[in-house]
C-alpha cells in the first residue's frame, strides 16, 4: 500500500514542454493505469452485486457502456443513479433511458416485449459506412475484414429473416460505396452461411482398451 500510494502521488506528466499534475487519476501512460481501473471496476461490481442479490436489479453488464435492467416495482432510475454516484466521488453515471421500449447498447437495439427482449442491429446516424476502399493499395484480407465481421454478426445475432435481409441490404450499400466487388462479397457470405448451417459433428468416441 505504501508503494502504491507513492506511485499514485507521482502522477505528473509533460505536455508541450510544460509539467502538469492532475488533481486525480493516474499519470498518462503509467503501467499501473490498468490495475487501478480494474480495482475501480471490482468496487463497482461489489456494489452492483448487492442490488442484484436484493432483486432490485434484474441484469447488469458492462462493455464500454453499462446496461441495467431494473424491477420498477422495487426502485426507479433516480434511486439507482443516486446510489451508484454515492460509491465514489469519481464515479458518476450519465444514464440514457429507454424510449418507446427501445434502448441502444453499443451496436445493438434492444426492444422490450411483453415476454422477451428483441435484439436488432443499431447503426449510428453519424456513421459514414466507410471501409478500406477496394481500389486502395492494401492486402485483400484487410479490405474484406470489416465485411467478414459484419456478415458474422448478421448470422450470430438472433435476427429474424426480415432483420437479416435488412442488414444484408445495408452491407451491400456499404460495399458499393467502397467499390467492393459484389461477387467477392457474396462468396464470403455463402462461406460464412454454410459454416453456421452445417450441423456440428459430435466428437468421435475414443476406442476402449480391451478387457
Amino acid at each position: 500500500m505504501t508503494l502504491l500510494s507513492t506511485i499514485l502521488r507521482q502522477n505528473y506528466f509533460s505536455f508541450l514542454g510544460q509539467i502538469y499534475q492532475p488533481d486525480k487519476g493516474v499519470a498518462m501512460g503509467s503501467p499501473i493505469s490498468s490495475t487501478m481501473a480494474e480495482i475501480f471496476l471490482q468496487l463497482e461490481n461489489s456494489i452492483i452485486k448487492h442490488l442484484i442479490d436484493a432483486k432490485i436489479l434484474s441484469f447488469y453488464t458492462r462493455y464500454v457502456d453499462i446496461l441495467l435492467i431494473y424491477d420498477s416495482t422495487r426502485t426507479n432510475p433516480d434511486n439507482i443513479l443516486q446510489y451508484v454516484d454515492s460509491i465514489h466521488t469519481s464515479v458518476q453515471l450519465c444514464p440514457t433511458m429507454e424510449s418507446e421500449n427501445n434502448i441502444h447498447f453499443l451496436d445493438l437495439c434492444i426492444t422490450r416485449r411483453p415476454n422477451c427482449l428483441n435484439i436488432s442491429i443499431f447503426h449510428q446516424p453519424t456513421s459514414t459506412d466507410t471501409t478500406i476502399n477496394f481500389l486502395s493499395n492494401h492486402p485483400l484480407e484487410h479490405k474484406m475484414a470489416a465485411y467478414r465481421y459484419l456478415i458474422h454478426r448478421m448470422y450470430t445475432l438472433p435476427l429474424d429473416k426480415e432483420q437479416q435481409d435488412r442488414e444484408w441490404h445495408h452491407i451491400v450499400n456499404t460495399e458499393q460505396r467502397n467499390n467492393i466487388p459484389q461477387t467477392l462479397l457474396s462468396r464470403i457470405r455463402h462461406r460464412i452461411q454454410r459454416k453456421y448451417s452445417l450441423p456440428k459433428t459430435p466428437n468421435p468416441t475414443p476406442p476402449q482398451p480391451p478387457h
